[in-house]
């Protein structure tokens, strides 16, 4: 599946996700489990979304020593899913551990899942990145570095904001994917969110995939929502 809407599964138990899922019975969907639904659920969620034939992105953002991270990838790989990340800021030996330890955990014959890194949070300003993380420079260089290091780490791409993605098709290889979260739909609540931009500018800007979570699954009516949200990424009427 290329240039996906991803929605992300923001509950904290599986009766959430099943009563959120059932009015897209039948579809098959490409779908984030992040922090809050996966240590509250653990594995067994993941095989029950891959074999209602749904993608997957696990969404752990992991950030270790070298040898932790591979060993945790090589663990993750098993569960099937079709992206993993880590945060970039672990530095290039880090990344390059978490993708041997892909590799080693794919089973033979199988796809290894894509492997991305995130390089600032969407709810990260520079302000904040230079005064809390103590990181000189702009977000927009901070982000364009982060890149091209994981693209030279052997990773298949990013984590970034929308607005971000022009910066990182100049500075690395086309094949490079970029995952943009901090999608809203024009007139909904940006909450925490720094970095925003709707379906229709992400896909202007080229991302290659969107994260959708509030604007769908805060929703009165997420399957019309969702529906919504494909249409302007699509570029439909």
């Amino acid at each position: 599946m290329s240039q996906p809407v991803i929605i992300a599964l923001d509950f904290s138990s599986e009766k959430e996700v099943t009563n959120f899922l059932t009015p897209f019975e039948g579809e098959n969907l490409y779908v984030k489990v992040g922090m809050e639904l996966f240590y509250s659920t653990g594995p067994a969620l993941i095989e029950k979304l891959k074999d209602r034939g749904h993608n997957v992105f696990l969404d752990l953002k992991l950030h270790d020593i070298p040898n932790t991270v591979n060993k945790a990838m090589k663990a993750l790989a098993r569960l099937d899913i079709d992206i993993v990340n880590v945060h970039a800021a672990g530095g290039s030996a880090m990344m390059k551990a978490a993708r041997e330890g892909l590799e080693a955990g794919t089973a033979a014959g199988t796809t290894r899942p894509k492997l991305i890194a995130v390089t600032q949070l969407t709810s990260t300003t520079e302000e904040m990145m230079q005064n809390e993380l103590r990181i000189q420079g702009s977000l927009e260089s901070t982000v364009k570095g982060y890149a091209q290091l994981a693209e030279a780490s052997g990773l298949d791409g990013v984590v970034c904001s929308s607005l971000e993605v022009p910066l990182i098709k100049e500075a690395c290889q086309s094949s490079f994917i970029t995952v943009t979260p901090g999608i809203r739909l024009a007139g909904d609540a940006v909450g925490d969110q720094k970095r925003v931009t709707t379906p229709e500018q992400a896909r202007k800007l080229g991302s290659w995939g969107i994260v959708v979570g509030r604007s769908i699954t805060g929703s009165a009516d997420p399957k019309t929502a969702y529906e919504k949200v494909l249409r302007e990424w699509e570029c439909q009427s």
